[in-house]
């Protein structure tokens, strides 16, 4: 049984509040229903190592220093890819890397990124989705608010 004392210690309100990367596995177990630490570890590396070949600049700088100082490394050790993939490109990009399918990515995927949503707080969070191509806010358990851009409606002919 998980102690839920750990699980709290990431409250949305208090994003500064540091967690220890034991309680980050223990979150990422819990919320995804992961057999074992070691299975919720490998699935936080994956998910962290996609994450850290799509996210450049200050947010990545901001983002590695919320997290545990394992967990940022896998993170920050990996080299931003020249190509942004959109939230659907990620999870195909992960299952590919991980040999699992697109759903166990996809569950994976959302699992980790949700925790790190409660980790980073919204202010961070906001500037992250905004940084990324379409399809991340429901990766990170939010509702994908951007506007989309406007197509021109077809004229009617004279």
């Amino acid at each position: 049984m998980i102690d839920q004392r750990h699980l709290d210690r990431t409250d949305v309100a208090c994003p500064d509040v540091a967690m220890t990367f034991d309680a980050l596995l223990a979150k990422v177990r819990y919320e995804g229903a992961y057999p074992t630490k070691e299975r919720a570890k490998e699935v936080t590396f994956q998910v962290l190592a996609a994450l850290g070949r799509q996210l450049t600049g200050e947010e990545r700088v901001a983002l590695a220093a919320r997290l545990p100082l394992e967990a940022a490394r896998e993170f920050t050790g990996q080299v931003p890819s020249t190509q942004q993939l959109t939230g659907w490109g990620f999870v195909k990009d992960l299952a590919r890397r991980s040999g699992t399918t697109p759903a166990v990515a996809r569950w994976n995927t959302g699992t980790v990124l949700s925790v790190l949503a409660q980790l980073t707080g919204p202010d961070l969070l906001d500037q992250i989705l905004d940084q990324l191509p379409e399809g991340y806010a429901l990766l990170f358990g939010q509702p994908e608010l951007r506007p989309r851009p406007r197509q021109a409606a077809p004229r009617k002919a004279a």
